[in-house]
């Protein structure tokens, strides 16, 4: 009998905790990747529960990237009944920076002034609107790949003309303020089945590579990740995201913007592969907690 739980995932390495605490527990779940065709006919998931782990920046690491692959894959289980954990509603808004700035706008919740372009020459009037440090960011990114900053307009244009502004590989650029956020830090708030689990603040990330798997556990990056207690709004605000963006689980960054203490909030994450070393960081670990829910949603998936 073929297990209940499916995970379809692409990274090599950020899932290995998740797995262990699976098997720690005795549950029982097979893995597949994005490296075989499906047959769009075939009304049957691989499982009754699946968990998607597949994350924007796997663009970065296959040039033949599965993204919106899985965007029809995802479709296709969900229509043959299966319960797609962050199915394509959370995979959607991942998909788009855009999309995450305005549904983050629709909550009523602070945003960095933005514009959204289809065109790189588009981006000197955008910029107009926005004025100077701006940040130039692909619209799919993924660990802060794709996300260059211009200081004046001649620099703009000049990265305009020699067709060297950063790329999306859907051809969607945003042209967004620099906020110059309080303490040089931004706070990352992780969500779980639309409630709020931990956050870290993220200090000393000059490079724009927030990826909590990875930062933190790289020698010589200089970005120091500690536990955060945040406020009350904030957490709910972190909630009411998650349950706007159909978030199973997930994180929303957010800065506190030193001009006048507004937070601002600036990225919508589905892919909550968990900070790296979360016994030294946080005092525990959350993969206990995501395998706690997964028992559950194994058992509704049965009912």
């Amino acid at each position: 009998m073929s297990p209940a739980l499916a995970i379809l995932f692409e990274h090599p390495r950020w899932f290995a905790p998740l797995f262990a605490a699976l098997e720690r527990r005795g549950i029982a779940f097979t893995t597949l990747s994005p490296g075989t065709a499906f047959d769009p006919a075939d009304p049957h998931p691989p499982a009754p529960l699946v968990l998607n782990r597949v994350a924007m920046s796997a663009f970065l690491r296959e040039p033949e990237h599965p993204i919106f692959w899985v965007q029809a894959l995802l479709a296709r289980w969900e229509a043959g009944g299966a319960r797609v954990l962050n199915g394509t509603a959370a995979f959607a808004v991942d998909a788009s920076k855009a999309r995450q700035l305005a549904l983050l706008a629709s909550l009523g919740l602070a945003i960095p002034a933005t514009r959204v372009v289809h065109r790189a020459a588009d981006a000197v009037a955008a910029a107009a609107k926005i004025g100077f440090p701006l940040l130039v960011k692909a619209n799919i990114g993924g660990a802060g790949a794709g996300i260059a900053r211009f200081d004046t307009l001649d620099a703009l244009r000049a990265a305009v003309a020699d067709r060297a502004l950063p790329s999306s590989i859907d051809g969607v650029l945003l042209v967004q303020e620099v906020v110059p956020a309080r303490g040089g830090i931004v706070t990352r708030l992780e969500t779980l089945d639309r409630r709020f689990l931990y956050a870290i603040t993220i200090e000393g990330a000059g490079s724009f590579d927030l990826c909590p798997a990875d930062a933190c556990a790289a020698p010589g990056s200089g970005i120091v990740m500690r536990a955060a207690e945040p406020d009350a709004a904030l957490r709910s605000a972190a909630e009411r995201v998650a349950q706007a963006a159909a978030l199973d689980l997930g994180g929303v960054e957010v800065m506190i913007d030193d001009r006048d203490g507004t937070p601002r909030f600036y990225d919508i994450n589905a892919l909550s592969n968990f900070v790296a070393n979360p016994l030294d960081v946080l005092g525990w670990d959350p993969h206990e907690r995501l395998v706690d829910r997964i028992a559950v949603w194994l058992k509704e998936a049965a009912a």
